[in-house]
């Protein structure tokens, strides 16, 4: 189908991520390293009669499961957070009972965090799936947007993983909290570029064309 937006361009090649999504961030005392170069970004052109926004229209369903997520990640940093400082507490001579407590906080914490890991990869695997597909036979235009977006996908999967990893070591008493507090920021960092720019992007593409998800 042609692409309705004007100075659409199929087969546009989308520009690479900066940093190898593979290779761990090497630690950054100054705070949480930049996965994704925003400058490099690619931008569709704006349709020039854009829709409003559709009551219950897959943009406006897209935007409440985004602002879920974000909430969800408030609350890991939260707990993040609150596990450090218990730590801190339990290296200040604590008493056995506080330190089996902490001991139940990491577990706690590492579960709900494997939860909203599995929450956030079927989120993303249905935009790959379904969503993306439709959107690039649709709006040809989109199509360097849409695969930059999957490539983003890997790179959360990635930070994803290893705050897993570092989770797993904390409960086992392989590690500290610091590692966790830093993979936390980067990938509190990351999601929330990434929600903003597939936000700005699709958001008024998905209700005009009428995609359904």
């Amino acid at each position: 189908m042609t692409d309705s937006d004007p100075g659409a361009r199929s087969g546009t090649p989308a520009v690479p991520l900066v940093a190898a999504p593979v290779a761990p961030p090497p630690p950054d005392p100054a705070g949480p390293v930049d996965l994704l170069d925003e400058s490099t970004r690619p931008r569709a052109p704006k349709h020039p009669a854009p829709a409003p926004p559709v009551p219950g229209g897959t943009g406006t369903r897209l935007k409440l499961i985004h602002q879920g997520l974000r909430r969800e990640m408030r609350r890991i940093r939260d707990a993040v957070q609150e596990v450090a400082a218990g730590r801190l507490d339990a290296a200040d001579a604590r008493s056995e009972i506080n330190r089996l407590g902490l001991t139940r906080n990491y577990r706690t914490l590492g579960a709900f965090c494997t939860a909203y890991s599995r929450t956030l990869t079927l989120h993303h695997t249905i935009e790959d799936q379904f969503m993306f597909p439709e959107l690039r036979e649709r709006q040809a235009s989109l199509g360097p947007v849409v695969e930059r977006l999957e490539q983003e996908h890997e790179v959360i999967a990635e930070t994803l993983a290893r705050l897993d990893a570092a989770l797993v070591a904390l409960v086992h008493g392989g590690g500290g909290p610091d590692e966790v507090e830093r993979l936390t920021a980067v990938l509190d960092r990351t999601l929330s570029s990434h929600l903003g720019y597939e936000e700005d992007e699709l958001l008024e593409p998905l209700d005009r064309l009428g995609i359904h998800v």
